[in-house]
C-alpha cells in the first residue's frame, strides 16, 4: 500500500506538470522579475515586492513602513488618489497590499490580458508616488486606530508584543510592524518621503507573476514599463547582532482580558541564519507534532486529554530573515490556571527530548505538512507569494521546490537533537496574560494583529 507522504509526492509531481517552470529575468536596472506559468485557468496574479519592512526601521520610526505602504494609494500625478483602486475594478480585478518584517507587498488578481494595467500603476506609483499633508494626516489617524484595535485593546496581541520586545534586545525581530504609538503619534512626512526614496525603487524590488501568461512576453511587459525607471543606492541597515541570551526572560502583561494566556518562546534559528540547512526543516516538522491538527500532540493530550487547556499551539518560521522563535501558547481551561499550563507544555517539550518519536507518528506528521504544502500549490496567489516571501528574506525561490523533499529527509534522531539544542531554559522568554477586569459592555476585539490596507 502506497504511503501517505508517497501519494503527496505524487501530487506535487503533478501540480508540476500543471504550473509549468519559473523563469527568471533581471533588467538593466537591477528590478528582478519571476514569471511562473500555470495554465489552469485565464487570470493572472501580480505582486510588487520591496525589501524593507518592520525590521529595517529603527526606534523613533517604527511603524514607518507600514504607513507608506497606506499612502502609496493616495496618488501620483497620472493617477490621483483614488485611481488606482478605481481602475483595478474597472478591469475586474482586485488589489490590497500588506506589511511585514521582511517586506511590504502589493498585488492585484486579474483577467490575464490585463496584466499591462497592473504594471502600468505599479511602475508609476514605484518612483512617482505625491506625498502630501492631507493625505498623512488623514491615514496617520487610520493607523493609530489600527493599532489600538489590533494591539492596545487586544489583550493577547499585547502580550505578544511585550513578549517580542522582552525576547530581543538588539534585534530589529523586537519592532512591531504597526509601530510603536508614540512614534505613530509623532511621524512626520518627512519621515515617509525619506523612506519612499530609500527603499522604493527597482534595484530594491521583485516583481513576480503567476497566471496563464506567456514568459517573454511578461519581460517585454516589465521593460516597457519598468525598465525606465532609475535605481537607487540601496544601503542595508547597520547590523543589529542579538547577544546571546544568558538565562530564562519573564514579563507579566496586566491587561482588561476575560481569560488568562501564555506564550514562550526558544531562540531558533532559520534557513538564512542555520549553520546546519536540515535543523530548520527539523524545527518545522517538531511544530507540527505539537501543533498540526486534531490529532497533534498538544491538542490530544492538553486540550482533549487532560483539558486543562481550552487551545494550546506550536509555531514556527523558518522562511524569515533573521533568526526567530520556537514558540508554544496556551489558554488555561475552567478553573486551571497558567501555571499548569506552562508545566504542561514544558512536559512536552522535555518529552521530544528524551523520547524518539514514532515512526509512525513522524510518517503521519509529514504525511500531513506535505498534504498542505500540496494544497496550498493550488492558489496562483499563494505561489506568488511563496517565492516574493523567499526572496525578500535573501533566499532562493527555489528553496520552495525543495521543501517536500527536505521535510521528508528530516529523521526522529534529527528532532531530538534540535531539541535538546534550541529547546532550552537558557534561551528562553515567557510571558503571561494577568486579567485584568473588564468594564462593562468592554468586549476583547479579535482583529487579526500586523500590516495590512484596507480601502
Amino acid at each position: 500500500m502506497r504511503s501517505l507522504l508517497a501519494s503527496g509526492l505524487l501530487l506535487l509531481g503533478q501540480f508540476a506538470q500543471a504550473a509549468g517552470v519559473v523563469h527568471e529575468y533581471q533588467l538593466d536596472n537591477g528590478l528582478k522579475l519571476i514569471v511562473r506559468e500555470d495554465h489552469r485557468a485565464p487570470v493572472v496574479v501580480s505582486q510588487v515586492w520591496y525589501k524593507v519592512g518592520a525590521s529595517y526601521e529603527h526606534d523613533g520610526i517604527t511603524g514607518v513602513s507600514h504607513v507608506l505602504e497606506h499612502m502609496m494609494f493616495k496618488g501620483t500625478d497620472d493617477y490621483p488618489a483614488g485611481e488606482f483602486s478605481r481602475i483595478i475594478s474597472e478591469n475586474g480585478g482586485s488589489e490590497n497590499a500588506f506589511t511585514s518584517k521582511d517586506y511590504t507587498a502589493y498585488f492585484q488578481r486579474l483577467e490575464k490580458s490585463r496584466l499591462p494595467v497592473s504594471f502600468e500603476l505599479e511602475s508609476d506609483r514605484m518612483r512617482n508616488l505625491h506625498l502630501l499633508d492631507k493625505e498623512f494626516d488623514k491615514e496617520i489617524n487610520v493607523v493609530m486606530e489600527e493599532r489600538r484595535l489590533r494591539t492596545d485593546d487586544k489583550p493577547t496581541a499585547l502580550t505578544y508584543e511585550q513578549f517580542i520586545a522582552t525576547a530581543f534586545m538588539s534585534s530589529s525581530v523586537r519592532i512591531p510592524t504597526i509601530g510603536w504609538m508614540n512614534d505613530l503619534q509623532n511621524m512626520q512626512l518627512s519621515d515617509l518621503q525619506h523612506w519612499y526614496e530609500r527603499w522604493y525603487a527597482p534595484n530594491n524590488a521583485v516583481v513576480v507573476v503567476v497566471g496563464d501568461v506567456d514568459p517573454e512576453a511578461v519581460y517585454k511587459l516589465a521593460k516597457q514599463y519598468f525598465g525606465s525607471l532609475k535605481p537607487e543606492e540601496i544601503v542595508p541597515p547597520k547590523p543589529r547582532i542579538e547577544p546571546e541570551q544568558k538565562g530564562r526572560r519573564d514579563v507579566t502583561v496586566r491587561a482588561p482580558a476575560e481569560v488568562p494566556y501564555t506564550i514562550m518562546g526558544y531562540k531558533a534559528p532559520v534557513l538564512a541564519t542555520a549553520e546546519l540547512d536540515w535543523e530548520p526543516y527539523a524545527l518545522e516538522v517538531l511544530a507540527n507534532i505539537l501543533d498540526g491538527g486534531s490529532s497533534a500532540r498538544l491538542t490530544r493530550d492538553l486540550v482533549r486529554g487532560s483539558q486543562i487547556a481550552t487551545s494550546a499551539g506550536a509555531g514556527y518560521d523558518l522562511y524569515d530573515r533573521q533568526a526567530g522563535l520556537f514558540l508554544l501558547d496556551g489558554t488555561p481551561a475552567g478553573e486551571h490556571g497558567v501555571a499548569e499550563v506552562q508545566q504542561a507544555l514544558f512536559e512536552q517539550v522535555q518529552s521530544l527530548k528524551e523520547e524518539p518519536v514514532s515512526a509512525e507518528e513522524l510518517e503521519r506528521v509529514k504525511s500531513a505538512v506535505v498534504a498542505n504544502a500540496v494544497y496550498e500549490l493550488d492558489s496562483t496567489f499563494y505561489q506568488a507569494m511563496k517565492i516574493g516571501q523567499l526572496e525578500t528574506a535573501g533566499l532562493d525561490w527555489r528553496l520552495a521546490d525543495e521543501y517536500v523533499e527536505r521535510i521528508n529527509a528530516v529523521t526522529a534522531e534529527q528532532l531530538r537533537t534540535v531539541a535538546k539544542k534550541y529547546l532550552v531554559e537558557e534561551a528562553l522568554t515567557v510571558a503571561v496574560l494577568d486579567p485584568l477586569p473588564m468594564e462593562t459592555g468592554q468586549v476583547e476585539h479579535t482583529a487579526s494583529n500586523g500590516g495590512g490596507h484596507e480601502h
